[in-house]
């Protein structure tokens, strides 16, 4: 699944998501993670996100992946909503599963489900569950996405195109092997779903004084970099050689040729810090036994700048559209 580019959200969504309501702190903005609406003397958090783009454990996923949007404002989450549709009346079994997975997810990261629709629909081909995720704010510092200020150094954890890698392991483990792949990676790629969650170093970093957070979906870094610049109207330096990536993942990588910088990462994080906060903030997360890497800086202009070997790309346009995830389900089709 992919996004509409930035050119027809423009035209054919934002218009149409205004707002006079006075409580509204922020609503629908391109690159936010979520909105911010008054509720009394506290704030409410809110965001919804669907999965569709993955078979196995897509409950559980979707509430992680929802779950850790709200961790990025520096909040934690405490209430999911949710949407679950399968194909036919008779994916009971698959319904509870689902329904299995997600409340299993919950219980990970705390969080209550308090309600949501399931049904079934003859135009789907693989199930969809959509989950709405809800905190408050409740006196916390609250980050945005658009706060990176120039100087700021750019930090990365865990690795990139984690969560892209475990889904074909898991959802295209035919083809993986057709492609030379072995069970060991197999097995080693899946393990990698088991780190999709931010919410504990999402807190951690905000607290600590991070000035923009960004979990990794859709697009990959290079697309979770681009909003961030965009939104915070700068530009980002990276350096290549600096990004984590697990020998696994740069398999997978050869195996399927896909981009790992273009690839969804949820369990990656993306944020800007401050230049005298980063040691602490490395030292806070080392103890937590979270990978972080200082990858590059945010400086005055405007896109990315990646830093490769013998050469530097420039990516100055947001590129919401592109999706590797989503290019490889179009290559290799699945029907169960």
């Amino acid at each position: 699944m992919s996004k509409f580019s930035l050119d027809i959200l423009k035209k054919r969504v934002f218009p149409f998501a205004n707002t006079d309501d006075p409580d509204v702190i922020l609503g629908a903005a391109f690159g936010e993670d979520v909105a911010l609406t008054q509720i009394g003397s506290d704030i409410l958090i809110s965001h919804v996100d669907p999965i569709i783009g993955a078979i196995g454990n897509i409950g559980w996923l979707a509430v992680h992946v929802a779950c850790n949007d709200i961790a990025t404002s520096g909040a934690p989450p405490r209430w999911i909503l949710l949407l679950v549709l399968v194909s036919t009346p008779d994916d009971e079994d698959l319904l509870e599963q689902i329904m299995r997975d997600a409340g299993r997810a919950g219980r990970e990261i705390g969080v209550s489900i308090i309600g949501g629709h399931t049904g079934y629909s003859s135009g789907l081909s693989r199930p969809l569950v959509a989950v709405t995720a809800l905190g408050t704010a409740s006196g916390r510092r609250l980050v945005h996405t658009s706060g990176a200020q120039i100087g700021d150094h750019v930090l990365i954890t865990k690795g990139i195109a984690l969560e892209g890698t475990a889904i074909l392991a898991q959802d295209f483990s035919d083809v993986a092997q057709n492609l030379g792949l072995s069970e060991q990676d197999l097995h080693e790629a899946q393990g990698l779903m088991d780190e999709v969650s931010i919410v504990p170093e999402a807190l951690v970093i905000a607290e600590n004084g991070a000035t923009a957070i960004h979990d990794v979906t859709r697009g990959g870094l290079l697309e979770t970099l681009l909003e961030i610049a965009h939104l915070s109207n700068v530009a980002i330096e990276v350096d290549a050689s600096r990004l984590p990536m697990r020998p696994v993942v740069d398999r997978f990588a050869k195996a399927f040729r896909f981009d790992p910088l273009q690839m969804i990462s949820s369990g990656t994080m993306a944020a800007t810090v401050p230049p005298d906060k980063v040691a602490e903030i490395e030292q806070i997360l080392e103890e937590m036994g979270v990978v972080c890497a200082d990858v590059g800086c945010v400086t005055d202009g405007v896109g990315v700048r990646v830093l490769q070997k013998y050469e530097t790309i420039y990516y100055p346009d947001i590129q919401c559209e592109e999706d590797e995830l989503a290019r490889l389900w179009t290559l290799y089709p699945r029907s169960d």
